[in-house]
């Protein structure tokens, strides 16, 4: 897979295609039942800015908090249902690492999804892992099969 250029990467969600089409070694399955995806290069991304991919069709918004952290919540803003979460604004509560939305300014952590601003909202996150200077998302099993 080739890697997408910052340049590509702003403002846009990128389609990779169905997951039964992307190239040999892009997905990988962990025996807990996460698929794992690779993305990009870890090096297109900006640190402290928000990126849009699609896995599937499921909306992601990656986000490079230093030269190793990343993460990867739901595009969707819970309390909208609005892709927009890629461009919130990243911050910190604390030790918290989060992410406000650019609509509302409802807080989430990017670590659990928790809402630090109303508990009856959670930002659904992914676990993410870099592999051979490639950033890979893992997608469980069962938000794989509502993706689809």
């Amino acid at each position: 897979m080739t890697a997408l250029t910052t340049s590509e990467l702003h403002g846009d969600a990128f389609d990779f295609g169905p997951l039964s089409d992307l190239a040999s070694g892009d997905i990988h399955t962990a025996p807990t039942g996460v698929q794992w995806h690779r993305v990009c290069s870890a090096d297109d991304l900006e640190q402290a800015w928000g990126e849009a991919a699609l896995i599937g069709d499921r909306q992601l918004a990656l986000f490079r908090l230093s030269a190793t952290e990343f993460h990867a919540v739901d595009q969707s803003d819970p309390a909208t249902g609005a892709h927009v979460m890629s461009r919130g604004i990243v911050g910190t509560r604390g030790v918290l690492r989060t992410i406000a939305s650019p609509l509302h300014k409802e807080v989430y952590v990017l670590d659990t999804g928790e809402c630090l601003t109303n508990p009856d909202l959670v930002l659904p996150t992914y676990p993410v892992r870099v592999e051979g200077g490639h950033l890979a998302v893992g997608i469980p099993a069962a938000r794989q099969m509502e993706a689809a």
